[in-house]
């Protein structure tokens, strides 16, 4: 049986991420921050769920050492969202650095803390965006969102080759625009078509393709 660990999994994508995770039949290890939402209306015995702050060393230490067994799967996907300020004038500086520990450091730490646990043919999934392309920002706006997710972008890439000696793959992922508190309801997506691919691009996702950015479906993107 497989190991799942997912960050941010009361709602939206990473809640069912974990909802398929478990249909797949692996042991999912959940997390949120501060309400357990959906997690708590599911009945599975493949399921434990642990109260989580991502940027708490102590409490990713813990959890760390509270999981027995080897992880197959970790997803990275806590994240918040920015003010979506409109001009320079407008952004908070103090929220902008907590976009940027939350959305871009939180991922490092949790890795990090995790690694010990990793089995040789892991899987690391970093929930970046579209967002975080430098390429792609034609409009500008959301300044510590899309900061946050280019700066996720370039850790993952500065920890590839180090992963890729200990045969550990690494996925980062534009989930697409979707459906959920973050995206809004004028989103294309649903959260599960959203994850169904994102599921697809796990199970195909090995070491020659470590360090691939990508859509939900599978689109390389541009840095």
């Amino acid at each position: 049986m497989k190991t799942a660990v997912v960050t941010g999994a009361n709602r939206g994508i990473g809640l069912e991420l974990a909802k398929q995770l478990l249909e797949s039949g692996y042991k999912v290890h959940a997390t949120y921050r501060n309400d357990s939402g959906g997690l708590s209306e599911i009945d599975s015995e493949l399921l434990s769920i642990h109260q989580l702050d991502v940027r708490d060393l102590n409490a990713v230490s813990g959890l760390s050492d509270s999981i027995d067994e080897s992880i197959d799967l970790l997803v990275n996907n806590a994240g918040i969202a920015d003010g979506r300020w409109q001009s320079i004038s407008e952004i908070d500086m103090e929220h902008a650095l907590e976009v940027l520990h939350v959305n871009s450091v939180s991922p490092v730490l949790v890795t990090q803390q995790m690694l010990g646990k990793l089995s040789s043919d892991s899987v690391i999934v970093m929930m970046s965006s579209l967002m975080g392309s430098i390429s792609d920002c034609r409009s500008g706006r959301s300044y510590a969102y899309r900061a946050s997710k280019t700066a996720l972008n370039m850790f993952s890439m500065a920890m590839k080759n180090e992963l890729d000696a200990l045969g550990i793959s690494l996925l980062i992922m534009h989930p697409g625009w979707v459906e959920t508190d973050m995206g809004g309801p004028n989103a294309p997506l649903s959260t599960k078509e959203s994850v169904n691919g994102i599921m697809q691009r796990i199970h195909e996702q090995d070491l020659a393709l470590s360090g691939r950015y990508v859509e939900f479906d599978g689109t390389p993107i541009e840095w």
